[in-house]
């Protein structure tokens, strides 16, 4: 049977989780910048997916599917100029984009993404 490994977890959830050389990313939000312009929360968002899938050995070179949650469609524009900027060109992975009401209303967006590992 092949091991699950588990990340930044807390009694809830795991920030991301490995098992058969895939990452599975939990929604990532922007803390520190929750509430601030959309550009800093895509940045800090993709940020914190870096951490998390160079921690479980992984990049973004190799994500599989994006799933992005936005808290209105109209910064769409904004999310994209920040995300084509950090796609590794001939690198995009599947994606869904759709707009829903977000835990808190301070956070423009969550993005939970899958990644193949080694």
């Amino acid at each position: 049977m092949a091991d699950i490994k588990r990340i930044a977890t807390n009694p809830r959830m795991s920030g991301a989780v490995v098992h058969n050389d895939v990452v599975y990313l939990s929604g990532q939000v922007a803390i520190d910048h929750r509430g601030g312009a959309v550009p800093d929360q895509v940045e800090e968002v993709l940020s914190r997916i870096d951490a998390l899938l160079q921690e479980a050995g992984s990049d973004r070179s190799r994500l599989l599917t994006a799933s992005i949650f936005l808290s209105d469609l109209a910064i769409l524009p904004d999310l994209n100029a920040v995300w084509d900027r950090w796609i590794v060109p001939g690198c995009a992975p599947t994606r869904t984009t759709m707009e829903v009401k977000l835990a808190s209303p301070l956070y423009a967006l969550e993005i939970a993404v899958t990644a193949a590992t080694d």
